[in-house]
């Protein structure tokens, strides 16, 4: 999962990035609202969830909200906000926000609050993910093939989980890098083949034309 992160405070905002991605997410950070909306009018397909700062400079979050929404842009938005009064959160939601925080907060109610709303989509994904015989458990983070654990690294979980979402689709390597990975690694760069040979060797699939596939000049794909 691939979050845009918009905090103007740099230091909490390292803070935070660093926590998600060790919780297995990929961050990219903006410090200026304007920029902030300028990538989300842009690139909000790139991203699964937007957490916003409320106060911003160029732009405050919740017309950032406000105005992504009349682009009938439909990307989760979580604001991050100093205000606790009861009409100020009022007009969060109807800005159009999915959810807010009230600073100062928890690093792990942040987390909670990230998994709820990524648990929306049109239809309840189950905490326990088959392909053939493979099983997920996503809650636990661990995963089995023929009844046998696998020990994967963070990384290769996720990978694995994009493919479980998404099956007998033919995924390439770009789509991978967008959602997986931050701004930092290039179009070019092999990290995906890497991460996927380390998982097929994982889960005993070297060959590249068991469960997980590959199609030649495009990427990669999981069969049912």
């Amino acid at each position: 999962m691939r979050l845009l992160l918009v905090e103007d405070e740099e230091k909490l905002a390292k803070a935070l990035s660093q926590g998600l991605t060790q919780k297995g997410y990929a961050v990219d950070i903006l410090h200026r609202g304007d920029k902030a909306f300028d990538r989300i009018s842009l690139n909000h397909a790139d991203y699964d969830l937007i957490i916003l700062d409320l106060m911003l400079p160029g732009m405050d979050g919740e017309t950032i909200c406000k105005r992504a929404r009349e682009y009938n842009i439909t990307t989760p938005i979580l604001i991050l906000t100093a205000r606790n009064e009861v009409e100020s959160k009022i007009n969060l939601l109807l800005a159009g926000a999915d959810d807010y925080l009230v600073k100062p907060f928890s690093f792990e109610e942040l987390c909670a609050r990230i998994q709820v709303i990524l648990r929306r989509p049109s239809e309840i994904v189950p905490a326990i993910l088959r392909a053939g015989d493979i099983e997920m458990n996503i809650v636990e983070r661990t995963v089995k093939r023929d009844d046998k654990p696998i020990d994967l690294t963070l990384k290769e979980f996720v990978l694995l989980e994009y493919f479980i979402r998404h099956p007998n689709k033919v995924i390439n390597r770009e789509e991978l890098l967008t959602h997986l990975w931050d701004f930092n690694y290039a179009s070019f760069s092999n990290v995906v083949d890497v991460h996927v040979k380390n998982l097929r060797k994982k889960l005993g699939d070297n060959n590249g034309q068991g469960l997980l596939e590959t199609v030649r000049g495009v990427g990669y794909r999981l069969k049912e």
